[in-house]
């Protein structure tokens, strides 16, 4: 079995974490799947407390499906846009939960919203 990434808990101390069997519980899909997103990058983890867990902003419930949770449709993307641009994955968790005035808000905040096109264009601006 191979490791999965795992980054510094660089979020502030006040946003929610998930740990990996809560992902696979709330994603119905097993927690071995959760490593395996976790090895591809459509998801980031943190060790917080000694436990490995990946933020609650990166999921949303599915307005198709009620009831179900699904990760944010633009996450994947991002994560490789800014990793693509080299940035590392500590840096990239620092970027989205960091205040930006302009947007107003967090970029993780915005992917939730109707600025997610603007979050991917400003990762995209970022690499270059």
């Amino acid at each position: 079995m191979s490791t999965f990434p795992v980054c510094d808990d660089v979020l502030p101390e006040s946003d929610e974490v998930m740990p990996l069997p809560d992902v696979a519980e709330i994603l119905q899909i097993s927690v071995t799947r959760v490593h395996q997103m976790l090895r591809d990058h459509q998801l980031l983890a943190v060790r917080r407390g000694g436990i490995v867990a990946v933020p609650a902003r990166f999921f949303v419930e599915d307005s198709h499906h009620d009831g179900e949770v699904r990760v944010l449709k633009q996450l994947p993307g991002l994560i490789a846009v800014l990793r693509d641009g080299g940035y590392g994955d500590d840096e990239l968790l620092r970027w989205m939960y960091t205040d930006d005035p302009s947007l107003p808000g967090r970029p993780v905040d915005a992917l939730h919203g109707h600025q997610a096109r603007e979050v991917l264009r400003r990762a995209q601006a970022m690499g270059f």
